[in-house]
């Protein structure tokens, strides 16, 4: 049982040392990709691939060979990444648990509201440049293209994803009917039947992507704590491999013996003292 520690951190970190190679692939395939939707995801790959990898090599080093340098790395970069990934999933949390939609009378779909998600996910799709590279993301998918053939009837009876909702039409509001002159939600005179504008300067349409981020943080952060107990438990077992090694490095692989020196009990001295006293008097 005294290597059963270092043998589990070994084969552990190898299986996660080979699963990082396909990371890394995948992120630079990625770069030399021209969709715009999928850079997004180059970078934080390409990350996550090489932490993973420059911690699974360490730990599988420190594990197999008691070299103690390298688990005293592995367990401090595992210290950063448990916190980080904590920090993460808290803060994903946070941010998102506004939101959600409201429903339309009659309809199946919902539609979104700028104003109720958090102000730092609404900072982000406002900035131009930003918002600009997912409006380029929307049209590259075509996922208004699919709404195309639908009739008035499919309008009332299917749903739409939040994206299709806020970008692909009008809100349901507007009233585009002639000698119509009403108040009306902002959104109505930012909409165009051309396939390239349709409503993806509306708010509705932020608002859109903003749930389908929401959504698909809240699955991640999920994903997350699975992630942050299983680190958590590697990290334990890491401790006890960094404690092995030491102890193979000093003069007493099972432990010192911390003795110094042998206390008599509390009675030992009138135990002592009365034998003495009966030998003399008798």
């Amino acid at each position: 049982m005294y290597r059963f520690s270092n043998t589990v951190i070994g084969f552990l970190n190898l299986f996660t040392l080979l699963g990082s190679i396909p990371i890394i692939g995948g992120g630079l395939w990625l770069a030399k990709n021209s969709t715009t939707c999928e850079g997004f995801l180059q970078t934080p790959l390409l990350v996550i691939g090489f932490i993973v990898l420059i911690i699974s090599l360490a730990g599988f080093i420190g594990a197999c060979f008691n070299v103690t340098w390298a688990l005293w790395v592995y367990l401090f970069v595992m210290l950063l990444l448990i916190g980080s990934l904590l920090s993460l999933t808290i803060f994903g949390f946070i941010v998102t648990s506004n939101g959600g939609g409201i429903n339309v009378s009659g309809r199946v779909y919902k539609e979104y509201r700028l104003e109720d998600y958090s102000a730092w996910l609404k900072k982000r799709v406002q900035n131009p440049q930003y918002w600009r590279t997912i409006r380029s993301c929307i049209l590259g998918s075509a996922t208004c293209s699919k709404l195309a053939s639908w009739t008035p009837l499919d309008y009332l009876e299917k749903d739409m994803s939040p994206i299709q909702s806020g970008c692909c039409k009008p809100p349901t509001s507007c009233n585009y009917a002639p000698g119509v002159m009403l108040s009306q939600d902002a959104d109505c005179y930012k909409w165009n039947n051309a396939p390239n504008i349709l409503c993806y300067e509306c708010d509705s349409c932020k608002a859109g992507v903003l749930e389908d981020m929401r959504r698909d943080w809240h699955k991640l952060s999920v994903l997350n704590v699975v992630v942050l107990i299983f680190l958590i438990s590697i990290y334990a077992i890491g401790c006890c491999a960094f404690k092995n090694s030491k102890r193979s490095e000093s003069d007493y692989p099972y432990g010192e013996n911390r003795m110094r020196k042998v206390r008599p009990r509390w009675d030992y001295y009138w135990w002592r003292w009365w034998h003495d006293r009966r030998d003399q008097l008798y």
